[in-house]
């Protein structure tokens, strides 16, 4: 049996990125055989996209780093044919084959069931960005600041985990601030939950103050760079700033101030290897987050294989508002 795949292969100086079509025979060892409904499109992605994007370790490589799909084939007792499935991280897509495919083999352990009523749509509007947002909210809570305590920041708030961040935080009934260098995103921000917008310049300003005003509890940093500095410069005493990505930056230059004399903690988010175990439980906790919601509000667009290149420049250029969902077939 035949499958399409969205596939990139190098070879020394020559990169090639196309839609293939592959026979089954040639999917990798793996316990559970997954057909692919829907896949995503991050930032991740985007990177593998290009020949220089370091993320990929090995070609040729079928490119996705998240999918959602039913169960078609397994020999691992905790999945049988006809379940529904979402997987996101690991290897996938980097140095596993991915979800830009019909059709997927891999690990069971991998693999988390998709919570019921939860569509594989809906699963894949959250995706890596959404797992990355829960573990980020998850350490917030599980350092006792809760609400009451004040405002959250969230930077990068257009983008797929800073989008997914407000709305989780708004459904769980927390004062959100939002950070965005795109004005004409201001509604949709505050129809997700925010209840104030910041210009991203402001939010990244440089200071020659070690700590500033207290103004928020905690926050939600995709961004790194000097909106990291910003944040932990104006976070409250005992405060939390969960950090997961680097857009704005790898380099963080900063003063010991903010974490000895307000006892502030940067606590790094790593959703690739995040044990598989736990997540079934946050997988859960964001279908709870979003009930009654309509999460496909999160979608920019929909796109087929052939139009992942055009996808990757976009996102990588930082053209992306909220999430953009891939569908193989």
């Amino acid at each position: 049996m035949s499958y399409r795949a969205f596939v990139v292969n190098k070879d020394g100086d020559d990169f090639t990125a196309s839609v293939q079509t592959l026979d089954e025979s040639s999917l990798p060892e793996g316990d559970v055989t997954v057909a692919v409904d829907w896949s995503d499109l991050n930032y991740k992605d985007g990177l593998a996209c290009t020949p220089n994007g370091r993320v990929v370790v090995s070609y040729p490589m079928t490119l996705g780093i998240d999918f959602a799909g039913t169960v078609v084939e397994s020999s691992d007792s905790r999945y049988a044919a006809g379940d529904a499935v979402v997987a996101t991280g690991y290897d996938l897509g980097t140095g596993h084959p991915g979800g830009y495919a019909e059709r997927v083999r891999l690990s069971g352990d991998w693999l988390a069931p998709r919570p019921e009523g939860m569509s594989s749509e809906e699963a894949m509007t959250l995706g890596t960005a959404g797992i990355t947002s829960a573990m980020s909210i998850d350490v917030i809570e599980k350092a006792g600041i809760g609400p009451d305590a004040g405002p959250v920041i969230v930077s990068g708030a257009t983008g797929g985990v800073g989008s997914t961040a407000v709305a989780m935080l708004a459904a769980r009934g927390y004062t959100v601030h939002a950070s965005t260098g795109k004005a004409s995103e201001h509604d949709f921000l505050r129809e997700l939950g925010a209840s104030e917008i910041l210009d991203r310049e402001e939010l990244a300003a440089e200071s020659r103050r070690p700590i500033e005003r207290e103004r928020w509890a905690a926050g939600v940093d995709p961004v790194g760079g000097s909106t990291t500095v910003s944040i932990l410069r104006q976070t409250k005493y005992g405060g939390v700033v969960a950090l997961s990505g680097l857009t704005g930056g790898a380099g963080v230059s900063t003063t010991v101030m903010p974490f000895i004399l307000r006892g502030v903690s940067l606590v790094g988010i790593e959703s690739v290897y995040w044990p598989g175990e736990d997540r079934p439980r946050l997988w859960a906790r964001m279908a709870e987050d979003f009930s009654g919601r309509n999460l496909l509000d999160l979608v920019e667009a929909r796109i087929g294989l052939e139009d992942v290149p055009e996808a990757a420049s976009k996102i990588l250029a930082g053209g992306v508002r909220g999430r953009i969902l891939v569908r193989p077939t």
